[in-house]
């Protein structure tokens, strides 16, 4: 079921026919390297981490992760939705695109679908986003966004900091 649409794209709900999905955007190295290593290596992993993540937000907050479909082609190019983080009240943006869907416009369209949604459906007050300080590219797109560098942050249970980023709405 189709929750957002642009010109190009179509967000839906992730559901559990996405795991083989899931194991590859998890599993690029940029995924590793700037938001770190899901621990997901089989298809019960992966559902694993869908009932945990997106699925289980959509239960608990009513918002989660959406998959992001180029409508052309049908194909899977990433993910795009807000979450709700422990230890921050905010809902955070996130997003993720598989390598071969980057520097294509995908990630700002998608994003400006969920925040539009954040604020005009969800009534949010207040959107986060969080970045590694050394991914310049997710810098930038928040920058885009209209997201303004607040302060840095330490993930429950990480040793590096990041910077968190804040949309007033």
């Amino acid at each position: 079921m189709t929750v957002l649409e642009t010109d190009r794209l179509l967000l839906t709900r992730l559901t559990y026919d996405h795991c083989d999905f899931v194991m590859e955007l998890v599993n690029e190295p940029s995924f590793k390297r700037f938001i770190g290593d899901k621990d997901v290596r089989t298809l019960q992993d992966a559902r694993r981490y869908l009932a945990e993540g997106p699925i289980g937000l959509y239960e608990r907050f009513g918002y989660g992760m959406f998959l992001v479909t180029v409508k052309d082609t049908e194909t899977p190019a990433g993910i795009c939705g807000l979450l709700k983080r422990d230890g921050f009240d905010d809902p955070d943006l996130g997003f993720a695109f598989l390598r071969r869907f980057r520097r294509s416009g995908y990630a700002i369209e998608s994003a400006r679908a969920v925040l539009r949604h954040g604020i005009e459906d969800l009534h949010l007050q207040r959107i986060v986003a969080m970045a590694d300080p050394d991914n310049e590219p997710s810098v930038r797109l928040l920058e885009k966004l209209g997201f303004s560098y607040e302060r840095m942050v330490r993930m429950p249970g990480d040793e590096d900091e990041i910077n968190l980023y804040a949309l007033a709405t």
